[in-house]
């Protein structure tokens, strides 16, 4: 009988790191985002597993950074408020999916370390992961960057990706 999962909200984070001026990474976060998720088993055998995220939640600390982001120069949240991932494969540590930002559409590959699962305090079984990757922001047409003058860019093409994820049984 297939086991549900949701999405412990409280008990979980996504960040991600671009390098700035080839010398410093700045790191963002997404403040809502939602997992659901389905496998065979409480041990979480062959999981379905689907994240969206909110975009207009996107923050770096820096408002005016943010602001930037949101437009069609990076996420364009007026016309795509969401990133998507829904997995096709999961085993060995490896989770591979699909990843769809402004309506682009590219398979990805991360690294998870699971942390391990059991009951809290008031009976809920839950699971956790450690999710971490690296993407080229690119391929998404997330191309918009500055010359530097002493050479280089001002931000890279990669960005790294971690997550922390608790997930809840559903009852």
């Amino acid at each position: 009988m297939p086991t549900n999962w949701n999405l412990d909200a409280s008990h979980s984070e996504v960040t991600f790191k671009v390098k700035h001026m080839m010398i410093a990474n700045v790191t963002g976060t997404i403040a809502k985002f939602d997992v659901k998720a389905s496998s065979d088993d409480d041990q979480f055998t062959n999981p379905i597993v689907e994240f969206t995220a909110d975009m207009n939640t996107l923050s770096t600390g820096d408002a005016q950074r943010d602001g930037h982001l949101k437009t069609p120069d990076f996420f364009d949240v007026s016309n795509y408020p969401e990133m998507k991932f829904k997995s096709t494969s999961y085993s060995n540590g490896k989770i591979k999916g699909l990843l769809t930002i402004n309506d682009i559409t590219n398979e990805i590959e991360l690294d998870v370390e699971e942390g391990g699962s059991g009951k809290d305090p008031w009976g809920n079984f839950k699971i956790g992961f450690s999710i971490t990757g690296k993407i080229n922001r690119k391929a998404w047409n997330l191309v918009w960057n500055a010359p530097l003058e002493a050479g280089g860019i001002l931000v890279s093409d990669e960005v790294k990706i971690s997550c922390e994820i608790q997930l809840s049984k559903a009852s």
